[in-house]
């Protein structure tokens, strides 16, 4: 297996200064947990902020970082004020509550920790590039790097590059609120495969995508600047023999016995979460002091255990979330403890993985609810811990892990009333019933466990960033169009043009009519024509090209080529004759598509019949379009037609009726030295690029992959290079 560079915000290893002498210690995150193994059975490299290093010398710094090199980890320092506005600013006060729904909680006026944002994931690409060395796997992590990918596909095109995110990706309603939204879609989009924990999850970005970059959003995979790239389901997962391991230990079992001692016969019922608003903590409390209050007789009988870790210690929100949850423990403690006990016992500090396992072990009923989490591993990390066979878990059904683990009790941690309902359920769940659930969701985590996961994404990786098949390697990405090529052409005795409209002169449009040619264009075409011989090949209709250029000396071919008018006659001339006798049948299915899918519609031209789908709701509109190409696909050979995909357009025409027909037409008549300078944006186009000779230039419009030579990036360009060949 090729190697991996596991990239993430932070390295699992934290640098620090303890009494003069340098540290390193093991991060306690939920990332940082579940990629240690994969980091040391796959001998990767880690890249990640270290921590700050402020408060080393120039000496300790040099020694940190061999240390780090030791243990195959590659520092990205970053000053505080940075880290500050990266971190605390952008990604946790912008990007997490986003992801999480609390929309309340998202700074949408933060452009200065935006700026910051971009800065530090520069950073990290060329940290990143530098590490490089071919065949490598780079495979990045979470919401804090989601600019990488494409910082790190435009330093290293051929690169395997792989993205998982470990939060929720919310519904495009929500993301689009983001004014970042184009940039963070196009970075994610840099990968060859962006991995998701839930379908779900998958889904939204999907159509997050439709919506944001006018894409059309694929099941499985997403075709964006020329490439494929593919979106998975990858169900992060626990070491769980690992923790089965801890959970047998003798200083554990002690661990365990003591605890349940301390209960003196109640029931456990447990919470482990980092203090975050995420985690619904202050309405699980609320829940708890709901049954204690309908209850009465089960008061004695059951000790909640709260353990909350310390995080983000310094952000202002967290502060006074951290008050709120203390309050709310000291009064319930306060309204329901005796002088032997307290309901509630609170724990606000880390403990180590053998204590955690212990807890995990001790307690009778796991309680997990958060308002929305990526996947949580806790709940996970219970059920391998439950070597005996019983417990009862409790889980949030806007948790990631809710879509595995069918056998748990599942409760919505909005409803205070289900989740105190859930708590005595559980406490009061027969033994044989609890050995039935767990078992089978230990079966399910020790089948998914870790290393599956990463073994699945990094194939995954393989497949989505194999080379494309013989048929599709002659589409290459074009390279910008250099000055000696325009210099060329502007110095060139003769030229001719061959210009597609639509993407290429002008920028799509909603509706097709909004699309008509502005002046400053018109008198450009007119300029050009003075000089040049200026071809216009069009899929628009006759009338609409006859309308906007008919009075301009253009040689106009319309329809994709079935009509042409040469510059010096009045007249059209058709391809062919009886080329649109098919159209009865088709016609009427896109029709029924149109009814079916608002904002769409039928553009019927003399041999063509096209289905729009611009103005429609994007993934109503995609699900549709691969539902129409699906029952066209059926009658394409039998009547000789074929399906032609554009920008938001699906187009049947007759076979061999084509763009490319017209370019022997043209050729026909170009003096010897003349310079042949063909335009086009779309799959159309690339009929002419294919008919052309090789001295040709030809040019793309847009980043998709092209059998042109070169590349612009808009209609805006395509002007300004028609322009400057006259300045």
């Amino acid at each position: 297996m090729a190697r991996p560079l596991i990239v993430s915000n932070r390295l699992p290893i934290s640098v620090r200064v303890e009494r003069g002498a340098l540290c390193l210690t093991r991060s306690s995150g939920g990332l940082a947990t579940a990629m240690r193994g994969p980091h040391e059975r796959l001998n990767a490299l880690w890249i990640g902020w270290p921590g700050s290093v402020a408060s080393l010398s120039p000496e300790q710094r040099d020694d940190a970082d061999a240390a780090l090199a030791g243990i195959r980890a590659v520092p990205v320092h970053l000053g505080a004020a940075e880290q500050h506005r990266f971190y605390d600013g952008f990604s946790n006060g912008v990007l997490w509550p986003l992801f999480h729904y609390l929309l309340d909680k998202v700074n949408l006026d933060a452009e200065l920790d935006w700026e910051v944002y971009q800065r530090v994931n520069e950073r990290f690409a060329e940290v990143v590039a530098a590490q490089y060395a071919p065949g490598d796997a780079i495979w990045v992590h979470d919401y804090q790097l989601m600019l990488l990918p494409a910082l790190l596909r435009r330093r290293l095109p051929e690169a395997r590059i792989g993205f998982f995110l470990h939060v929720p990706f919310p519904s495009a309603e929500v993301f689009r609120i983001l004014p970042w939204r184009k940039q963070i879609v196009k970075g994610l989009l840099g990968a060859d495969l962006v991995g998701f924990h839930t379908a779900g999850y998958r889904r939204n970005f999907a159509a997050s995508a439709a919506h944001v970059l006018e894409l059309d959003p694929g099941e499985e995979t997403i075709e964006h600047d020329g490439r494929r790239v593919a979106l998975g389901v990858h169900p992060i997962s626990i070491d769980a023999l690992e923790i089965g391991r801890i959970a047998g230990h003798p200083g554990v079992r002690q661990e365990v016995a003591r605890i349940r001692a301390e209960a003196r016969g109640r029931k456990i019922v447990l919470g482990i979460d980092r203090l975050d608003y995420t985690k619904g903590i202050p309405r699980r409390l609320l829940a708890i002091e709901q049954f204690l209050e309908r209850e009465p007789e089960l008061r004695d009988e059951v000790r909640f255990i709260q353990l909350a870790v310390p995080t983000r210690e310094m952000a202002g929100a967290y502060t006074d979330f951290r008050r709120l949850v203390h309050e709310m423990v000291g009064r319930i403690n306060g309204q329901y403890g005796t002088t032997y006990a307290v309901p509630i016992h609170y724990m606000h500090r880390s403990l180590p993985l053998e204590q955690v396992v212990a807890l995990y072990l001790a307690a009778d009923v796991m309680l997990v609810t958060p308002l929305r989490d990526g996947m949580n591993l806790v709940a996970k990390e219970y059920i391998a811990a439950r070597v005996d066979g019983d417990g009862a878990l409790i889980l949030s059904e806007f948790a990631g892990a809710a879509v595995e683990l069918a056998e748990v009790i599942s409760v919505n941690p909005y409803d205070i009333g289900s989740v105190a309902a859930a708590v005595k359920q559980a406490i009061t769940m027969p033994p044989a019933e609890q050995q039935v659930r767990m078992a089978a969701l230990r079966r399910r985590v020790a089948t998914h466990d870790v290393h599956v996961w990463t073994r699945s994404f990094l194939d995954d990786l393989d497949r989505a960033a194999a080379p494309e098949p013989a048929a599709a390697a002659a589409l290459i990405a074009p390279r910008e169009v250099p000055e000696s090529v325009v210099d060329r052409v502007r110095r060139a005795p003769e030229r001719v043009w061959i210009l597609d409209y639509d993407g290429t002169l002008v920028p799509f449009a909603a509706v097709p009519d909004l699309a008509a040619p502005d002046e400053k264009l018109v008198a450009l075409l007119r300029t050009l024509s003075e000089r040049d011989r200026v071809h216009v090949v069009s899929g628009r209709r006759r009338a609409d090209i006859e309308r906007w250029f008919g009075a301009l000396p253009l040689h106009l071919h319309a329809e994709h080529g079935f009509w042409s008018r040469p510059r010096a006659s009045d007249d059209w001339v058709a391809l062919e004759s009886d080329a649109a006798a098919w159209k009865g049948e088709i016609r009427s299915l896109l029709e029924d598509f149109t009814r079916r899918t608002p904002g769409s519609f039928i553009e019927e031209k003399t041999v063509t019949l096209a289905w729009h789908y611009r103005a429609a709701e994007p993934e109503l509109a995609g699900e549709h379009a691969r539902e129409l190409r699906a029952h066209l696909a059926e009658r394409m050979a039998a009547d000789a037609l074929e399906l032609l995909g554009g920008a938001k357009v699906l187009e049947v025409r007759p076979r061999g009726v084509h763009k490319g027909r017209v370019v022997p037409l043209i050729l026909d008549e170009v003096p010897e030295r003349a310079a042949v300078i063909a335009i086009g944006d779309d799959r159309t186009d690339e009929d002419i690029f294919a008919a052309l000779p090789p001295s040709a230039c030809t040019i793309h419009v847009g980043n998709e992959s092209s059998l042109a030579a070169y590349r612009l990036p808009d209609s805006g360009a395509v002007r300004s290079l028609l322009r400057s060949i006259h300045a």
